[in-house]
């Protein structure tokens, strides 16, 4: 059964999420499904799935979530695949976009506490002033303006500009220090200004076909480029800052936007407007090597806009970059709801 819902307040009332000035229009569509129509869902691993379920089940407040998350924590993984058919109905929500999916990852750089020849570029948390405005100075006014110069707010020194500039992208990762401790940053604020895509303009330029473009793309074109690279990254005025992450144990995944760790290929970034935080998602990616696993929604990006969007995370290190880098396929995903929100679906067509 598909039906058009007429406002916004429809997806927040079907999800459980509140949506913000760009939220969910008046085009999205809801469709409920079987989960015999879900393609790969009976050779899954649900064990997975649920264990990153209960990662942040017990933060969400919402009583058909917490109740579910409450029985969850009496049954265990042994059960996940009767648990999710049990108690939850895939929903596909489309707002008229096609469904896309990327990857991103937790880099690891090398760096120090303390600045040298080497460790030259800086980590930095968020200044107190740019916390109060909606909208502070750009990358460039940042970089270029002394305005941060002299106040302590450097975390680390890093040895690679392009290396820091894709840490802010990912939004966390980890720093190897030249005493080799590590430490974990995690995403601290941000200036307010919109991301632009630096992949797009050098798309623009000419410089590359669109299906050419990936993340070790644009990082050795920089590297080969150094002035004209550093010009390309000022491109994007919006800038991200950073803070310690301490209580994070290094076997698991950097927090998320719950503040809970996220799970290598069972965690992605969504649009919480379409999609509430700590859903199940089924998720069919199609492309060159197809993928059917359930994952679960506990992340955010400012680049992940829309209700068939999807980021997915690949773990921590060069391999799992080089993986999400090169991810950009088509597909579908169904949100798994609670039962009793999806067939209040039913009721408002009768």
């Amino acid at each position: 059964m598909k039906k058009t819902l007429r406002t916004a307040l429809g997806v927040s009332a079907l999800c459980g999420a509140t949506l913000g000035a760009g939220g969910a229009s008046s085009e999205t569509t809801v469709k409920l499904m079987e989960f015999s129509q879900l393609d790969g869902w009976s050779n899954d691993d649900h064990a997975r799935a649920f264990n990153a379920f209960m990662e942040t089940c017990p933060d969400l407040d919402d009583p058909d979530w917490s109740a579910l998350c409450a029985v969850a924590q009496t049954q265990g993984a042994q059960s996940a695949k009767s648990f999710f058919e049990l108690f939850f109905r895939p929903v596909m929500v489309e707002d008229g976009k096609k469904a896309l999916f990327t990857g991103y990852f937790e880099p690891e750089l090398s760096g120090a506490r303390r600045p040298s020849a080497r460790y030259k570029y800086p980590v930095y948390r968020l200044p107190a002033e740019a916390r109060r405005v909606g909208k502070w100075l750009s990358r460039r006014d940042i970089l270029t303006s002394g305005v941060m110069d002299g106040r302590g707010l450097e975390i680390a020194w890093v040895d690679d500009p392009v290396e820091l500039f894709f840490l802010q992208i990912q939004g966390s990762g980890r720093i190897r220090m030249s005493d080799g401790s590590v430490v974990r940053v995690g995403y601290g604020g941000a200036n307010g200004h919109e991301y632009r895509s630096i992949g797009q303009e050098l798309v623009r330029r000419g410089v590359y076909n669109a299906h050419q473009v990936s993340a070790q793309v644009i990082k050795n074109w920089v590297k080969r480029n150094p002035a004209a690279g550093r010009e390309l990254l000022m491109h994007n005025p919006s800038y991200v800052f950073f803070r310690e992450v301490n209580q994070v144990r290094a076997s698991k995944g950097p927090l998320g936007a719950m503040n809970r760790s996220v799970t290598a290929m069972r965690s992605i970034a969504v649009d919480p407007a379409y999609t509430p935080l700590g859903a199940p998602v089924w998720v069919e990616k199609d492309g060159a090597e197809s993928l059917r696993r359930l994952m679960i929604a506990q992340d955010t990006g400012s680049a992940i806009k829309g209700a068939q969007r999807a980021d997915i995370f690949f773990g921590t290190g060069d391999a799992a970059g080089l993986a999400a880098g090169k991810l950009r396929d088509p597909g579908r995903m169904y949100v798994l709801l609670p039962i009793q929100r999806a067939y209040a679906l039913l009721a408002e067509d009768l």
